[in-house]
């Protein structure tokens, strides 16, 4: 369902999230690039260089932001991305698509066979999880950047806390929270045990997808709210603390990203299309669903995620979430 506000936002889909945060990194990043670049850590090497890669599309940038939950500019055996996101800004300059690729989803990993998206970057780091991005959209990545899930305590914390929506009281067995039914006030503690939840929810990950996507919202929206300087420095100081991108990204990069998000008149979430769940051996996995995700990602290679939408008329508030 559309809402026409001030700033007009459209939230589609059940996407996945955490991450890179364009939202909340776009909030800050206009302060960021004049007064905490020096800050932000940048990681050699993490586009690829080898040929066969996509070639540039009908317009806009794209970006892979990922989140994980432990530092993502050190790849380490077992260390998996927890989150993957594919964010197009149009080329008009009117429009920001985050496009999620739930965790889960059993593709090719160039070198490693068919497996879970997210152990590509347990294979290889950045640079592979790219590759294997770019040849499942066949879209080519502009740039990286990854955020650390710690840093989300710090976030919310200097921001005051967010507030959620939760449908249904439901228990957390695994972090040992119930979450009443009702407008919820996340403290940075809360907000991590939030995002993380999968058990006891009927969709399990693909709930908690949704969870994620309800918390950066909010976090979103708290930060370009916010006008006491105090606390836009300790969310900044907290987000840089965080944030991890390749080193082709300048601060005039940044500069441009802030500006292009802060005059963009549309955000939406979209996920790539999928069939179903199945078991490969003992994994959960996620099967994608090939035609679907084909036309998505055409038009996101076209530069035409508005008809895309239109066409498809998904829908996903994170207004109120499981």
């Amino acid at each position: 369902m559309l809402r026409n506000r001030t700033r007009r936002q459209v939230i589609i889909g059940c996407g996945a999230v955490a991450l890179g945060l364009l939202l909340l990194v776009g909030g800050g990043l206009y302060l960021l690039q004049r007064a905490y670049d020096g800050d932000v850590r940048r990681i050699a090497g993490a586009l690829p260089t080898r040929a066969g890669r996509p070639a540039p599309g009908g317009g806009g940038e794209n970006w892979l932001l990922i989140g994980s939950d432990r530092r993502p500019d050190i790849p380490s055996m077992g260390a998996r991305a927890d989150a993957i996101m594919l964010v197009h800004l149009s080329g008009r300059g009117d429009r920001v698509s985050v496009i999620a690729i739930p965790r889960d989803g059993w593709v090719p990993v160039p070198g490693h066979g068919t497996t879970k998206i997210n152990a590509a970057f347990a294979f290889g780091g950045p640079a592979l999880l790219i590759r294997t991005v770019e040849q499942l959209t066949g879209v080519r990545v502009d740039h990286y950047a990854a955020l650390d899930f710690g840093g989300f305590v710090q976030m919310t914390d200097a921001l005051g806390g967010v507030d959620v929506t939760v449908t249904k009281t439901t228990y957390d067995p695994k972090h040992e929270r119930t979450w009443q039914a009702g407008r919820q006030h996340l403290d940075g503690v809360e907000a991590l045990d939030f995002v993380r939840q999968r058990w006891n929810l009927p969709d399990g990950d693909l709930d908690r997808i949704k969870r994620q996507q309800a918390f950066l919202h909010a976090l979103a929206e708290k930060a370009l709210g916010t006008r006491n300087p105090i606390r836009i420095d300790r969310f900044i100081r907290a987000a840089t603390r965080s944030v991890t991108v390749d080193d082709s990204v300048t601060s005039g990069t940044l500069r441009e990203l802030a500006n292009r998000l802060l005059r963009t008149s549309t955000r939406e979430y979209l996920t790539t299309p999928v069939a179903g769940t199945d078991q490969r051996g003992e994994q959960s996995v996620v099967l994608l669903d090939d035609a679907g995700a084909r036309a998505l990602f055409t038009a996101v290679r076209d530069d035409r995620v508005a008809e895309y939408v239109a066409r498809s008329g998904a829908g996903n508030t994170v207004d109120a979430v499981r």
